[in-house]
């Protein structure tokens, strides 16, 4: 059996052009030979398309999308993922859905029934479980059509109930097929091969899993769609962060070996230049704006929207004030020079005078603080909306994961912007990313990497001065975030008491800050955003 494996980026809601994408992938299958040609989870609608599957025209317009791909399906079978309105007034509105077609007509509907409710997935908002499964036919072959999670019941926290591979392996299927909406996390790929391989073994026949690509504001998807053999060697991986169309023979055995892992760095770097790309493609925007500080982060972020966009889209806004070091202003310039991108310098010095002059007899008797600080912050947030506003350019938003998590950052300052790029990235990983983005020639000045951080609005200030080490800050953070550990479980886990208290208690303390950021592209298990959700009033709890 020749099964067609297609990886396209969807643009929820752009039914016209998705439905383009995937009628021509239908007819390549058919040029090739596929008995059989699979899309991903809720292929349809995209995903994940949120509150839209409340709106009853985005679901007629599914419907609708659903029998024009049908009407293709003459000669070839198709798996497709699509929300499916439930007949039934019981339950919720609608089905997860694998649908079958054939001959011209939607022959089958496969329901999906492991609906995830962790992270940045909400699926039990709008979707029904199943409760019955069996294995379906296609052409004489007998399937086990499965949806995402499906097949990782034995691997979650969520403690299923009942062994849904289990009851399809019952009925000895010839092959099993996973459609999925997995995203992107860079430790997340290793896991997603182990799950996949242990069931080929378990039920001793081939796998195909066909994964989105493409990133929806926060989330990514990665793609890279797998075929493995009955021995659970890998017959096809598709690429990584880019759309792929692969036909197998799924019967055969593979005959060349995996191909080496990328390095997680190399795959954050990927996932961000996917994440603006498709952030700014289907919002309708071409040109970016961020402010360029000399420091890493921002300088980072440059490289980045260079890199995705293009340079000539791209606008560094150099904002030198009283405290910025010559050398600060020499490094922003000179990665200026090595990505080509265009820049202004607007000084802020005389405009944090006038804030000064103005404010001085409302501030009489009180010594200079964070609130000066925090002013020179939003002249410079100021001057990038102005100058988003002027000529129409997104503002990149270049605060990192560890500065978020601990409320290093000036609301309506250096924390505006309408996407944070490397949000999700912590401080120890920016330094990587930043040698990952030299690695072929000098894009970011060895000056930028090698000086101590510094935020520069007093005289010789550090991050250090305000922040422990960003390796001893990181690593405490990781248990903290991604491994959701408590402190008291952190502190048994070998770090100073003291310091966790005061980490965790900035942590808790800045939850109102995250909560008016921008949204941050996710490339970790346990991004800042939608996927980790916490009160911001609660009590402090150690």
């Amino acid at each position: 059996m020749k099964i067609a494996l297609a990886q396209l980026n969807y643009h929820i809601g752009n039914f016209a052009e998705n439905n383009k994408k995937i009628i021509a992938q239908i007819q390549r299958a058919k040029e090739e030979g596929a008995n059989l040609i699979v899309f991903a989870e809720l292929a349809i609608s995209g995903y994940p398309a949120k509150d839209l599957l409340r709106n009853q025209r985005f679901l007629d317009l599914c419907s609708e999308s659903l029998k024009e791909i049908a009407e293709v399906c003459q000669g070839i079978s198709c798996i497709i993922g699509a929300p499916i309105r439930n007949t039934d007034p019981e339950g919720k509105p609608l089905y997860n859905a694998a649908v079958l077609l054939e001959d011209g007509a939607i022959k089958l509907i496969c329901k999906k029934s492991l609906l995830p409710d962790y992270d940045v997935f909400d699926e039990y908002r709008y979707f029904e479980p199943n409760s019955n499964v069996s294995c379906i036919d296609i052409q004489g072959t007998k399937v086990a059509l499965t949806i995402c999670e499906d097949l990782w019941d034995d691997e979650t926290a969520n403690n299923y109930v009942g062994d849904l591979m289990g009851e399809l392996r019952k009925e000895n299927p010839s092959v099993i097929v996973n459609i999925a909406a997995s995203p992107f996390s860079y430790i997340h790929f290793e896991n997603r091969m182990n799950v996949l391989r242990r069931n080929v073994i378990k039920a001793g026949c081939p796998l195909v899993y066909v994964n989105q690509v493409g990133a929806h504001t926060d989330i990514i998807f990665d793609g890279r769609s797998l075929a493995f053999d009955r021995n659970g060697d890998v017959l096809a991986e598709l690429k990584g962060f880019e759309e792929d169309f692969r036909t197998v023979d799924i019967f055969s055995l593979a005959d060349s070996p995996n191909k080496p892992a990328e390095t997680e760095i190399g795959l954050i770097h990927k996932a961000l230049l996917l994440g603006i790309r498709d952030y700014f493609q289907k919002s309708g925007f071409t040109k970016a704006v961020l402010g360029l500080s000399g420091g890493l982060d921002s300088a980072i972020v440059a490289a980045l929207a260079c890199e995705a966009l293009g340079a000539e889209n791209v606008l560094a806004v150099l904002m030198p004030s009283i405290y910025s070091s010559d050398h600060s202003l020499k490094d922003a310039l000179d990665l200026v020079n090595n990505t080509g991108c265009a820049h202004r310098i607007v000084p802020i010095k005389d405009i944090a005078s006038s804030f000064d002059e103005t404010l001085a007899e409302s501030f009489a008797g009180k010594q200079p603080d964070l609130t000066e600080e925090n002013i020179q912050a939003r002249i410079r947030g100021t001057i990038l909306m102005a100058m988003s506003n002027k000529f129409g350019y997104i503002l990149l938003n270049t605060s990192n994961k560890s500065e978020a998590a601990v409320g290093y950052g000036t609301l309506y300052g250096d924390m505006a912007g309408s996407l944070s790029v490397i949000g999700d990235v912590y401080k120890t990983q920016a330094y990587a990313l930043a040698k990952h983005i030299n690695r072929q020639r000098e894009i970011i000045p060895v000056n930028t990497i090698v000086k101590p951080p510094s935020a520069e609005l007093r005289p010789d200030q550090k991050d250090s001065d305000a922040l422990p080490e960003y390796d001893i800050l990181d690593s405490v953070l990781f248990q903290l975030i991604e491994l959701e550990k408590s402190g008291s479980e952190v502190v048994h886990a070998g770090f100073d008491e003291a310091l966790v208290s005061r980490i965790a208690k900035l942590l808790h303390n800045a939850e109102f800050k995250r909560f008016q950021a921008p949204p941050i592209l996710r490339v970790s298990q346990k991004a800042f955003g939608s996927g980790r959700a916490m009160p911001l009033v609660a009590k402090y709890v150690f």
